[in-house]
């Protein structure tokens, strides 16, 4: 089963006053990379895999999308989403997406934002996504590129010239990475970027776009703090077609 870790108390209250669950999407500094690789919503049936407070279920729903289904572990999440929604094209589900079931052939697009690496069994997960996408359907979603889940040590050291350095662990190592994330002990699965792509194309799908996002010039301009993502990756964001 998944680490609920969204519905402990700690660990809520920190997420919630991140900019991304303040300001939703706006918040968020890769949207505008992940936005770009969306089909035209326009009558739609779209999925969105931990979809948390329904940021993104909302937009869709905004876009035209027909029909939205928000699929979620944490009941914390769940509980805003549907307080913020009044749509009764949007759907909220609470599922482990571990063992999660979709219909066959039952949306257009499935969507996920910083769900996967949480993901035991990826592989099968996005098997059901390539089931229950229509001929022609895409994946779209994002996760934690892998230098920053690889690390197993402090998370930052000091460089000799003073500035602060990733430190990069056993990155071919594979597996389970414990780290400490508003709230002790927060599991995430550590995969290299081969191991993404060949999950993908197991489950058949067609990849179309492998991003290592990082801030633009603009970004960096407008928020300086941003320069520090530059240092890696911070996101990689994948669209495939079924």
């Amino acid at each position: 089963m998944t680490q609920n870790i969204y519905d402990d108390p700690e660990f809520f209250d920190g997420y919630s006053a991140l900019p991304r669950s303040v300001k939703g999407l706006d918040g968020a500094p890769e949207w505008a990379s992940l936005r770009a690789l969306l089909p035209p919503l326009e009558g739609r049936s779209v999925v969105d895999l931990g979809c948390g407070f329904g940021w993104f279920c909302r937009w869709a729903r905004g876009q035209g999308a027909a029909d939205v289904l928000g699929v979620d572990v944490s009941e914390n999440m769940l509980e805003r989403a549907r307080r913020e929604t009044r749509d009764p094209a949007i759907r909220y589900q609470r599922a482990d997406l571990e063992d999660l079931s979709l219909p066959a052939a039952s949306c257009d697009l499935v969507y996920s934002s910083l769900a996967f690496h949480y993901v035991v069994e990826l592989g099968r997960l996005l098997k059901i996504a390539h089931a229950a996408l229509r001929p022609g359907g895409r994946l779209v979603f994002s996760a934690e590129h892998p230098l920053l889940t690889a690390p197993s040590r402090p998370n930052w050291v000091t460089g000799a010239d003073g500035r602060p350095v990733w430190p990069v662990d056993d990155y071919l190592v594979e597996g389970p990475r414990v780290t400490n994330w508003f709230a002790p002990g927060v599991v995430k699965q550590h995969r290299t970027i081969g191991t993404y792509v060949r999950l993908l194309k197991e489950a058949g799908f067609t990849l179309t776009h492998l991003e290592e996002w990082g801030p633009s010039d603009a970004q960096v301009e407008a928020d300086p703090a941003l320069a520090q993502e530059r240092q890696r990756p911070t996101f990689m964001l994948f669209a495939a077609e079924r």
